[in-house]
């Protein structure tokens, strides 16, 4: 089992900044693969962005230029930059053995008010 504790949240203005920091614990040498999610009002979660344990990245298209995922260890980082109220929502830590994440955080809220 892992456990993933998410912080950073908050409420930003456009334009702003934040970064989201997620720390895991427990089982971490089964951990290969860390990432974002996120889920907006009335939407499906989706990726943000994923780095795996050699440092290769993957970001989805809409957060590309603006947000830089990055890891130490059991821990990874959300740089988020140019904030846009589309970016509104609960955004998740993930981790696992795969692209596909088997663990989950309880999600931190950000809000980006235009």
């Amino acid at each position: 089992q892992v456990q993933l504790v998410e912080s950073g949240g908050g409420l930003v203005q456009a334009g702003g900044s934040l970064r989201l920091s997620c720390a895991a614990s427990g089982s971490i040498f089964s951990i290969i693969v860390m990432g974002w999610y996120r889920q907006a009002p009335g939407k499906q979660r989706e990726l943000v962005a994923l780095v795996n344990s050699g440092g290769s990245t993957n970001y989805a298209d809409s957060v590309k230029g603006r947000f830089t995922i990055s890891r130490d260890n059991a821990k990874v980082y959300l740089q988020m930059n140019s904030l846009k109220p589309d970016d509104t929502g609960v955004y998740y830590c993930t981790s696992g053995p795969s692209t596909a994440p088997r663990y989950w955080g309880q999600g931190t809220q950000v809000t980006v008010s235009s």
